[in-house]
Formats: structure tokens, sequence, C-alpha cells
């Protein structure tokens, strides 16, 4: 009875996961790392019988995964790199979901005076002039790009810096583990800080700057050019994320009584 009974079960458990649809979904290192995915995936998998598998990395590979057909989508915060995505026909199209902000943490004792700048490219100036150690993600991912578009607005090259400057080629958690360790000035989205477990003597600088809002889309990969993508998924997966539903989950979603996302996709 019992050999029957576990036969069974075993029977029952491999239907269920043979009938189970799944989707693949390419997401930014800082999406995953604030634990919102933890709270929005369990619900979509009840809602819509979706096993959403996630592959986390930075936009840049984010992007490189949609346009070789290996993700159904892909949700990413680099909204020139993701119009192009569009453009060259890699995705059907681009819809906004939430945002949030970058912010500047660095050594409490702010060296390069980063707290005191009127805008965000004051706060990179003061660190290039004080030569003070910035980590950098160098990894190609939507905090990169950010970060290297904010140099350029502000005259300055990362390929003059000296050895002040450290490109660590990771994930928002990994670099944020490195200033920390090193005591150094890094840019960060505001959903990785609020959840950074290892701030030792980091602090929040600088934020409200307008060039620094973070917008996050969701982007389907174009079945015209990978015809074995879940297309009809992904669309389903895109309007559970702009419905009401989401947005009271992201909204709210918080962390130390601060939100970490506000929800702002239309209709």
């Amino acid at each position: 009875m019992t050999r029957l009974f576990v036969l069974l079960t075993t029977l029952l458990f491999s239907t269920a996961l043979a009938s189970a649809e799944t989707l693949k979904l390419a997401v930014t290192t800082s999406f995953h790392n604030s634990g919102l995915a933890d709270v929005l995936m369990p619900e979509i998998a009840g809602d819509l019988g979706l096993e959403v598998q996630l592959l986390v990395v930075g936009t840049g590979q984010a992007l490189k995964l949609g346009r070789a057909g290996d993700v159904d989508a892909i949700l990413v915060h680099s909204r020139a790199a993701e119009e192009a995505f569009v453009a060259d026909g890699a995705g059907t199209h681009r819809r906004e979901i939430m945002y949030n902000d970058f912010v500047f943490i660095g050594p409490s004792e702010d060296p390069a005076q980063v707290g005191s700048a009127n805008a965000a490219v004051d706060a990179l100036q003061g660190i290039a002039k004080a030569e003070a150690i910035f980590v950098s993600r160098g990894d190609d991912s939507g905090t990169h790009k950010k970060e290297l578009g904010l140099w350029a607005d502000a005259d300055l090259d990362v390929a003059d810096f000296g050895g002040w400057y450290r490109a660590v080629g990771a994930g928002m958690g990994a670099a944020l583990n490195t200033a920390s360790g090193m005591n150094a000035y890094i840019l960060s989205d505001r959903a990785s800080w609020l959840t950074f477990g290892n701030k030792g003597d980091l602090a929040l600088l600088f934020a409200g700057d307008p060039e620094l809002f973070n917008q996050y889309a969701f982007l389907p990969v174009n079945p015209e050019k990978h015809p074995h993508v879940a297309h009809a998924r992904a669309l389903e997966l895109q309007g559970w994320l702009v419905s009401e539903r989401a947005k009271a989950l992201i909204n709210g979603y918080r962390v130390s009584g601060e939100a970490l996302f506000v929800f702002n996709a239309e209709p």
C-alpha cells in the first residue's frame, strides 16, 4: 500500500511538472537583489500557473540573451539600450513597469564632499578632483551604463582616470561589498542599497537629481526572429505586471519602512 501511494504521488508530481508552463525571464541583479522577485514570483505562479525562471544578469547581458533568443522576455533598466533592442527587431515592444532612483553611496566622512553637491555631475567632479576611491560595476549593466553617462555629462572620461577608479566587473551586491571593504564611493540603485546588509562605514550621501531617475521596463523577445520563444506567455506575464494586483504588491514592498519601487505602468 505504501509503495502504491508513493508511486501514485510520484506520477502525479511528474505530471504536474510536465504540464506546468515555464517562461525564461532575464532580470537585472539590482531587481533580484531587492527581494521583490521573491514577492512577485509566487503570486505570478498562483495567478497564472506560470513558472518564471529568472536569469539574473546585468542589463547588457540580458539584452544579449534576448537577441540570441535564449530567454522569452527581459526586465531591465537602460532606456536607450532597450529602445535600440526594439528598433533592431530583437524585441516586439517596451513596456514600462516601475521605477526607483540611483543614489551616491560613500564614506560617512565624505572626503569628496559629495553630500554637499548640487547635482549628480557635481558629485562626480568632486570625487574625481579628490581622486577618492570609486568602485564601478564595470559590467555593462544598466547601472554601469548610467554611471558612464554621468561621467560624460560631467566632461570626464574614465579612460583618463588613475588607480582611484576601480572597475570590478560584478553585480550590484558584489560591487557594494567591494565599496564597503574599501570604504569607497559607488553609484547604486536605491533598492540594492536599502537591502544591502554589509554597509560598514558607508552612507547614502546624494540623491534627488532628476538625472538619477531609474526606470524598469519589460520587453518580450520577438517571435518572428525566434519562433520558439513563449511569446503568448510573455504577453500574459506583461498583463499581470501592469495590473492593479502587481501595483499593490510593488508599491507595498518596503524595507525598513522605505518603498523600493514605484509602480508607473500605464493601463
